[in-house]
């Protein structure tokens, strides 16, 4: 057991740290409020969206300078994503309560690493091998076989750091396009999985032991970012337990105080882990309004030795991300069951600038609403292949 953290001030009310300070943190900060938490920020960027909530300290992750100044008067350390380099997050774990713990982060910054500790788990993950040169990539596909996915070891997210190989003439390409990038980060060969669904759990296991975890979520990506989510998946009991099984083993590993996510994939009734986030998921985000406590409200209440909120849903639930820029929010609005949510960012082509959540009462219901908001905001492809599953059964 973890013991609950020593308060910095007498104030009797915590202050969380959070490295990052983009929506991840925003939606710690909202959902800190009710609880009466202080929050205090550190990132490199002067206009950092949680920054209009809650004090920003300017600096690099790992600039002594500000880092001093940022784990001044804070009582718990969390993160906002997983890039934050792992010695900061270890410098910190040496005068405060860091959750969740260094370990984890560290484990799932380096996908070799992961893949790694998945198998030693008996969770199960399609074929891969380490890539530090040409030959060994030609090696490893003779191996792996095609098609096969090169990737970044590290740094890589939202689909970004990849190159699908999908015949022997694109093994060229493929180092050609990542091969420069091996000395500093690493490059890992996995084998493609022709799967039928993505998935999701999200997890979150407390200082005492205490796990819990949402409805299985699926998952529909567009060009490897994350488009919509559903809540709960249509899944047998066997996926369910599967799932549930894998996330637990985990978090025990690691040891693990806060929110996760591991992300699955469905192949032939099986599925295969494609990799963990060690902090609170996009994919999560529909348990703000769609569960009785979301994924932040939990986040936090583990890593402050607060007993656990219900993950039980309060009916369907279907998130929807913007990218590059907000829709009209009036016409958005006028769907019944429609919670908004602006980031703060200012627009860019493929940048995370919002979300909103539709909840429902039955599927049937939830597909009606879908189709609305589709055909009000001319966004009827990205709501297609939900309401396609809603309805499919």
């Amino acid at each position: 057991m973890t013991p609950a953290p020593d308060l910095q001030d007498d104030s009797g009310i915590p202050t969380v740290g959070v490295l990052g300070g983009g929506q991840l943190a925003r939606m710690l900060v909202l959902a800190g409020a009710p609880l009466g938490l202080r929050f205090k920020l550190l990132d490199p960027a002067p206009d950092a969206c949680a920054g209009q909530l809650a004090p920003l300290t300017v600096g690099a992750y790992d600039a002594p300078d500000a880092l001093r100044s940022f784990v001044e008067g804070i009582d718990v350390a969390t993160f906002d994503f997983e890039n934050v380099p792992a010695p900061a997050a270890e410098w910190l774990a040496a005068t405060r309560s860091v959750f969740p713990p260094p370990r984890a982060l560290a484990v799932s910054q380096d996908r070799l690493s992961e893949k790694s500790l998945f198998r030693e788990l008996g969770i199960p993950v399609t074929a891969f091998a380490a890539v530090d040169t040409l030959d060994e990539l030609h090696a490893a596909v003779a191996t792996i076989g095609i098609p096969s996915i090169l990737k970044t070891r590290r740094l890589g997210y939202d689909g970004k750091g990849q190159y699908r190989i999908r015949s022997a003439e694109d093994v060229q390409a493929a180092w050609s396009a990542l091969g420069p990038q091996a000395p500093e980060v690493g490059l890992i060969l996995e084998g493609f999985v022709p799967f039928q669904r993505e998935l999701s759990i999200i997890a979150a296991r407390d200082r005492s032991g205490e796990f819990c975890a949402w409805p299985l979520t699926r998952n529909w990506h567009v060009d490897g970012v994350l488009s919509a989510s559903l809540a709960p998946a249509r899944a047998s009991a066997g996926i369910r337990e599967k799932a549930m099984t894998y996330a637990r083993t985990l978090a025990e590993a690691l040891e693990y105080v806060g929110v996760f996510a591991l992300e699955l994939f469905e192949h032939d009734g099986e599925l295969l882990a494609n990799e963990m986030a060690p902090r609170v998921h996009n994919s999560g985000h529909w348990t703000i309004e769609g569960s009785h406590a979301s994924q932040f409200e939990n986040h936090l209440r583990a890593g402050l030795g607060l007993p656990l909120g219900s993950t039980a849903m309060r009916g369907q639930a279907c998130m929807l991300n913007w990218l590059g820029a907000m829709p009209d929010r009036k016409t958005a609005l006028a769907v019944p069951g429609l919670h908004w949510h602006d980031y703060g960012k200012r627009p860019r082509p493929g940048r995370k600038v919002g979300h909103a959540t539709l909840c429902a009462d039955s599927p049937a219901e939830l597909a009606a609403k879908l189709e609305r908001l589709g055909a009000a905001l001319d966004r009827r492809a990205q709501v297609a292949p939900v309401v396609a599953s809603l309805r499919d059964g």
